[in-house]
């Protein structure tokens, strides 16, 4: 039996009509980030603080009439990031924390920021056409550009708070001490974590002078930083192993495959032999949707920067001879890529081998990977029914039931597993088959030493193979299909948090889900 489903990245409309309302949202989804844009300069979120505000009390601060502002505040109660109780709005627990003024998380300036590129988003078709941008800012518009400087920088410092908090945990008992160098520093709230974080820590600032001059004005209470004004590009002005933690963090993407090979090369070169270099950056394995446009953000606003893959980047370390912790994925939509000369260095780390895997199958090409609980694997003893009586490939191939492995064994299987992974795909079979397979490899390859996997259907791996399965080359290659071991699909995959439905017609497009056991 096969398992069919609509695919519908919002899993949320009628398969009749998904397709028609998902190009539909595609080409409005810019009236929620103007919707977010408009509140954040009116300094709603920071009115509603900390208790709130009726209609009319809002619009007397605002100067805004009741009936406009009404219905802006109706869509902004849609968003999720406010919310209403009778008369009185207030703010969402992420508003709350991310949008309102003085708070020490606040993104409002993050927002903005993205405001500001739409100028260069809208010019995308003739981006493509000339080959890139080239209409960047001429010199004689100093005054804009420090302006648009500031606001960056304002920007990225509070995205850096927020990763500094999930990135120090992951360094488990590395020893932060001697000097770290901070590369393409920005406002310099990286390393101002670190300091905080370290008593015994010292760091360097290095990046353009004009970057510095405000990095400065940041910084100046940090008696333990220094600043060092240096172009990335250029020789680094340092001695060979001085440091014992480089961080690179949101720069490689701003420069091309030639240049990046200069800035992995130098920071090897400044590495201590036991130090750690750290690189926090957008990377396709991890959030694939999200890197791909940032990417093509990176080919509209800069001269040459782009995303680049985890193994691509892999390649440039360990061509200077630096060891790899591997990806090492954030709960946003950036990940971490530890790098070493020293192993022993590296296994001090606390990475989440789990979270490192997911990115890895992601890359063979699954459109999802969730971890579940293997308790949540539902077996209720009727599903091998769907294939006796609904499925013509019944003792026919060498996965089906009564080939399969009974419910008694997957019970047995999955009782002795904690962990597994729910991988999502799409037809032709046979393709998704050996996903799996390549899938399974590399979670053992990992470490798991009991990965085991089911996949979807009847076995298509051999295209002669029409009715009887008379001969298997590979037995090694063949997995019983979840339905046929009997795991209930629709339900396990409903506990793991997504949405399925019963198909409609033949042309319907179709989701295949696979389990991989892991430990």
């Amino acid at each position: 039996m096969r398992t069919f489903a609509r695919y519908n990245p919002q899993n949320n409309c009628d398969p009749q009509d998904s397709g028609f309302q998902q190009i539909e949202d595609l080409a409005t989804s810019y009236w929620l980030s103007e919707t977010l844009f408009a509140a954040v300069e009116l300094g709603i979120f920071t009115f509603f603080e900390p208790h709130g505000m009726t209609l009319e009390e809002l619009s007397r601060r605002l100067r805004i009439k009741k009936e406009p502002l009404a219905r802006f505040l109706n869509a902004l109660c849609q968003t999720g990031l406010i919310g209403r109780a009778e008369k009185i709005y207030f703010n969402s627990l992420a508003s709350a924390r991310y949008l309102v003024s003085g708070n020490p998380d606040y993104m409002g300036d993050s927002v903005l920021w993205r405001k500001e590129l739409r100028q260069p988003w809208a010019g995308l078709r003739d981006c493509l056409k000339k080959g890139g941008r080239k209409d960047f800012l001429p010199s004689s518009q100093d005054k804009e550009i420090k302006k648009r400087r500031r606001q960056y920088m304002r920007a990225m410092d509070a995205a850096a708070r927020g990763k500094i908090k999930v990135i120090l945990p992951l360094l488990g008992s590395f020893p932060l001490e001697g000097e770290m160098l901070d590369v393409g520093c920005g406002s310099g709230a990286i390393s101002a974590g670190f300091l905080e974080h370290a008593p015994s820590l010292k760091a360097t600032l290095m990046d353009l002078p004009e970057i510095l001059e405000l990095t400065g004005k940041m910084m100046h209470e940090k008696k333990r930083a220094s600043l060092c004004p240096a172009n990335v590009l250029a020789p680094w002005p340092f001695e060979a192993e001085r440091f014992s933690l480089i961080v690179l963090s949101n720069i490689i993407h701003a420069y091309s495959k030639k240049e990046l090979s200069h800035i992995i090369e130098n920071a090897a070169r400044c590495l201590s032999e036991k130090g750690l270099l750290i690189i926090h950056d957008f990377f396709h394995e991890h959030r694939p949707d999200k890197a791909s446009l940032f990417d093509l953000n990176m080919f509209i606003n800069t001269f040459n920067g782009m995303v680049f893959s985890y193994d691509a980047l892999k390649k440039e370390l360990e061509d200077t001879g630096l060891s790899v912790a591997g990806l090492a994925p954030l709960e946003s939509d950036t990940a971490l890529v530890f790098a070493s000369k020293d192993l022993i260095s590296l296994q001090k780390l606390c990475l989440d081998k789990t979270a490192g895997l997911i990115n890895r199958i992601l890359a063979i090409g699954f459109r999802n990977a969730v971890s579940i609980r293997a308790s949540d694997i539902h077996i209720p003893g009727w599903t091998n029914l769907k294939c006796r009586y609904g499925c013509a490939h019944y003792g026919k191939k060498p996965n089906c039931p009564p080939n399969s492995i009974t419910e008694e064994e997957t019970k047995a299987l999955i009782n002795d597993c904690r962990t597994a992974l729910l991988l999502e795909g799409e037809p032709p079979s046979r393709d998704f088959q050996l996903k799996v397979l390549k899938a399974e490899k590399e979670a053992f390859n990992s470490g798991f030493y009991k990965a085991f996997s089911f996949w979807a259907g009847p076995c298509s791996l051999c295209s002669s193979c029409k009715t009887k399965c008379v001969k298997i080359k590979d037995p090694d290659m063949i997995r019983p299909s979840m339905e046929g071991a009997g795991i209930d699909v629709f339900e396990t995959v409903k506990r793991a948090g997504i949405k399925l439905k019963t198909l409609r017609g033949k042309d319907e497009y179709a989701k295949y889900f696979a389990l991989l056991l892991l430990e």
